[in-house]
């Protein structure tokens, strides 16, 4: 299994809209990205995934599953971009900020720290469980 994070401006698609999906998920469209969308070629059914709250909030406040393997954008007819589908998992007790992931010297590596523009990105197994951890998340 794989981790990932996808970073989401609230205002756009927030973790409340992603859960009121349920179990039917989403598509995580409009990604613009060739290296984010090559990441998300990378994933498999059942990976899982960091939602995070860009913008003001700045947190991870969530986890979620991929539940489909990448395919073709709806929402372009442009065929070099693709997508995945996820879904709500749990909800963080408590949201981790970017400066809380940036101040833990156990998570100095992470690509969010080193680059945080990316809208799709990987996460280690370890730093999965330390987030999860400081979230109050069940790994």
């Amino acid at each position: 299994m794989k981790y990932w994070l996808f970073k989401s401006e609230p205002s756009t698609w927030s973790w409340d809209d992603q859960v009121a999906k349920g179990d039917a998920g989403e598509e995580w469209d409009g990604v613009r990205n060739y290296q984010a969308r090559n990441f998300m070629r990378e994933m498999s059914i059942g990976d899982k995934g960091f939602f995070y709250h860009s913008q003001k909030e700045k947190a991870v406040v969530g986890t979620v599953e991929i539940i489909t393997e990448a395919h073709p954008d709806s929402k372009t007819d442009d065929e070099r971009w693709e997508c995945v589908d996820i879904k709500a998992l749990q909800r963080a007790q408590t949201p981790v900020t970017l400066d809380q992931i940036k101040a833990d010297e156990r998570l100095t590596e992470m690509v969010l720290v080193n680059n945080s523009r990316l809208s799709v990105q990987p996460v280690t197994p370890e730093e999965w469980r330390v987030v999860c951890d400081l979230a109050g998340l069940k790994g």
